[in-house]
């Protein structure tokens, strides 16, 4: 098969999944994975698709579900500054919930040396801090989902409904000043509404690529929120929007 040809079949296995891993094409197509990786850097060149360290993934489509193993790649270096941010709201003694984004697991990582009570649905992370004897532990379950890595649904709506917190940080899909947040699915805002009603201060975290956009089900409004911290400085329209909505915008490492 020309390399053309394999592109654009590339190109509709990963629009119609969402996306895919570089293992999975190559098995598909019978090349090596170098190929594969060749295809998908043609591919982003062309704004098909984005690459991640292990395979490809589109962003287009309001109700686009990314798999958790691709996601956890995905703006690796983002995710890291993200993290890094957020520790300035994170003391010993706190008690914060962390959901089932990648940026919450990496966030996790450097908690291990903390004193604090963490609450997640994000199985990752249950895995990661399990070790800390530092770090009271509790784990939401519930449906699990293999996509995500993470537990939904009525019994971790009805567990996640007898705590409050301290601080969450919660994730999305998109956000836009005429659309506020905005996720994918039901699945996971049913939780992330709970924890919000359920927190004393919340903060959004999401790398540049999800600003200026919309999903399929609107979360909150930047009202609802404490703050927004991200990877990227935003815009003067981002800025003053957000501070006409009360909310804290972290685009920077100052203070």
């Amino acid at each position: 098969m020309i390399g053309a040809v394999r592109r654009q079949k590339i190109a509709e296995i990963v629009r119609e999944k969402k996306s895919a891993s570089v293992t999975e094409l190559a098995q598909i197509f019978s090349v090596t994975d170098e190929t594969i990786r060749r295809d998908l850097k043609v591919l982003e060149s062309k704004g098909t698709l984005r690459r991640s360290y292990g395979g490809a993934y589109v962003q287009t489509g309001v109700d686009n579900l990314v798999d958790v193993n691709i996601r956890t790649t995905a703006y690796r270096h983002s995710k890291k500054i993200i993290a890094a941010r957020c520790l300035r709201f994170i003391s010993n003694g706190d008690t914060i919930f962390l959901d089932n984004s990648t940026t919450c697991f990496y966030i996790a990582k450097l908690l291990q040396d903390m004193r604090i009570t963490v609450l997640t649905n994000n199985l990752m992370i249950l895995n990661m801090l399990a070790k800390c004897s530092n770090i009271k532990l509790i784990g939401i379950g519930g449906n699990y989902s293999l996509t995500e890595k993470a537990f939904y649904g009525p019994i971790a709506k009805l567990t996640i409904a007898r705590y409050y917190v301290d601080t969450s940080f919660l994730s999305c899909r998109s956000l836009s000043l005429n659309s506020g947040i905005t996720d994918s699915t039901d699945r996971w805002n049913d939780v992330r509404r709970i924890v919000l009603e359920h927190s004393q201060h919340t903060y959004f975290v999401a790398d540049h690529s999800k600003f200026d956009n919309t999903s399929f089900v609107h979360l909150c409004d930047f009202t609802e929120a404490t703050g927004i911290i991200t990877d990227e400085p935003l815009s003067k329209g981002w800025h003053e929007g957000l501070d006409r909505a009360d909310c804290l915008l972290i685009d920077t490492d100052e203070v």
